[in-house]
Parts: structure tokens; sequence; C-alpha cells
């Protein structure tokens, strides 16, 4: 598994998955076109199934699997919403799931997950903790690991978000895309270009702990402190032995941008008083990047909104103005 994914790759991936995930709606966003001064268009992917876009790369991953493989159950790492993810596809096909997470993961993702009928294990106090677990159990028990990011698969499946986004709006110059461990925004990255090679793709962190940005920065994958933020789903490292997503997102992404805890805030807060919308801080770091003046375009923008899965408490106090407590960031 080293080779870029294709544009082939996608269109197969959404083939395999249509019937399994929702092709997710796209709105013009009054307000920030307002603010802006060019359309703003929001992929409301937080509406899909499971409330993030997680399930298309873990619906791939699942229906990629032999029937030997299947049989052998699944696991993963996750802070949250690739775990959610892949105990919702191992359900519909009566799979085993374990999902390995760290004690950093909120309590409300930990609960859907196990509502959905998978083996949860807390290991540690970061994502690359609960890893070390997720390959005990592959040495120990022969689980098929689908990891949250680095898995031709689970980056293909992403990657049908960027078909979306650009059939939806075709004239669009520029692509706003969460950062993390990469699958999401290679695999978009891969589409956007694929189909409009003009078209930038633009990746969007938190300063906190920004794992690819770092590793980016310094031309390899480095290890980066995990560390509490509002864009918990953003958190952890992208792998010392990455083999698929640090050199996409180097070859695909035209920038990467860093927001503090107070923009993302804003972000979230935006989102429901101006568009209507409940995202968590990583589904409103595209709209965050906005308001903080530090991307622009020329011409139409999408923005995605990666997942709803807040803890409706901390979104409570963040709408309604109040400090950000040590708890949430």
């Amino acid at each position: 598994m080293t080779r870029a994914i294709t544009l082939q790759d996608i269109r197969a991936a959404r083939e395999r998955i249509t019937g399994k995930v929702e092709r997710t709606p796209i709105e013009l966003s009054q307000s920030l076109s307002e603010r802006c001064g060019v359309p703003v268009h929001l992929k409301l992917e937080h509406r899909q199934t499971t409330g993030s876009f997680k399930l298309r790369g873990a619906s791939n991953a699942v229906a990629s699997l032999s029937a030997e493989e299947k049989a052998r159950g699944v696991i993963a790492s996750s802070t949250g919403n690739h775990g959610r993810a892949l105990a919702h596809a191992a359900k519909l096909e009566g799979m085993r799931a374990v999902i390995c997470m760290s004690r950093m993961v909120p309590r409300n993702k930990l609960d859907e997950i196990r509502r959905l009928g998978a083996d949860v294990r807390i290991i540690g106090d970061s994502q690359d903790e609960a890893q070390k677990e997720v390959e005990r159990l592959v040495a120990q028990e022969g689980l098929m690991m689908l990891p949250p990011f680095d898995h031709p698969d689970i980056i293909a499946g992403q990657g049908t978000l960027g078909l979306e986004m650009i059939e939806q709006v075709p004239d669009a110059v520029l692509v706003l895309v969460q950062l993390s461990g990469g699958g999401l925004a290679s695999g978009i990255a891969g589409a956007v270009k694929g189909v409009s090679p003009g078209t930038k793709v633009i990746g969007v962190s938190m300063a906190r702990g920004a794992a690819m940005k770092v590793s980016l920065d310094a031309g390899r994958p480095v290890e980066v402190e995990e560390l509490p933020t509002l864009a918990d789903s953003l958190g952890g490292g992208i792998g010392l032995d990455n083999r698929l997503t640090f050199a996409m997102c180097r070859d695909l992404l035209d920038d990467v941008i860093l927001l503090s805890e107070d923009e993302i805030a804003t972000g979230i807060r935006h989102a429901y008083e101006q568009e209507r919308e409940i995202v968590e801080g990583a589904g409103a770091v595209g709209v965050a990047a906005l308001l903080a003046g530090k991307v622009k375009a020329n011409g139409p923008v999408v923005v995605l909104l990666s997942g709803r899965n807040i803890d409706m408490n901390t979104h409570r106090r963040i709408v309604c103005g109040k400090a950000i407590a040590e708890r949430d960031a």
C-alpha cells in the first residue's frame, strides 16, 4: 500500500458504497457569501449517517474485505468518528468490531460506539497509545485492522466527497477541508484535482497538536504531543510509518491553515447562529478559517462541514459565549 490513490479508485469506491451512505446536500451560505464577497457553499456532510464523513471510508473498506476477512472481525484506533462509522458498517455486515480509543475521546462519542455493539477499549492518553493496543490485538486475535486514515480503501471512500463537491459546484475555485491524519484531505484533493485541476484545496486544522502540518513542515512524519482541543476529531499523530497520506497531502494540498481555540469556537457559534447547523469543532474549522480572514478566494468556495458529534453541554457553553473551559480545549 504505497501508491497514491487514483481518481479511478475513488470512482470505484463510490460504486461500492452507493446505498450505504447519503449523498449529502450543498447549500449557499448567504452570511459567509456576503462577508467574503464570493459565493460560499457549505457541504453538509455532518448530516451523514453516524454524523460524520467517516462512514464513507469505513463502508468502502468493509465492503472491500473478503468473506474470510469479514469473519475475522475488524479493529481500529479512533478519536471517535471513525470508530462510530466502522462500528456501524460492521454491524450492518454482522461483524465483530473492536475500537481502541484514548482517554481524550469525549464521552458522547464513546457512548455512541458502544450503542452500536462494538467492543470499546480505552487505552492511554493519545491515539498513538491506542494504536499500540490495536497492533497487539491484530497479532493476538487475527482481527483485520482498518485504520482511520492511512489505508487505500479509507482514502478512496473519503474521496467520494470530493466527487460530490465538484459535481455540485463545478466552478469552485477553492475547497476547504479538515486536515488531521490526512485520509479526508488527500482523498478529497485527489478527487477534486483529478476532475478540476485548477481548483485549490486547502487543509484546515487546529494550532494545538496539528501533526500533519508539523510533519509537512519537517519534510517527514514526526510525533506531536496530542493536546486537548475543541477540534478533538483532528487530534492524533499521522504515524511515523505513514505510507500514503503524508505524501498525498504534501503533493496535493495547496496550503495548510491553523486555527486557535477561540477561532474554532467562533466557527461553531457562527454555524449555529447564522447557518442553523450544529457542528463539532472539527466540522467548523473551514467556516472558522473564513471568519478569521485566514483564507481568501476570487470565486466560489466549498466549505466542508465534516461532523456534528459534539458534546451538547460543550456546544451550549460555546454558543452562549461562555469562556472555553480546560475540559473543552
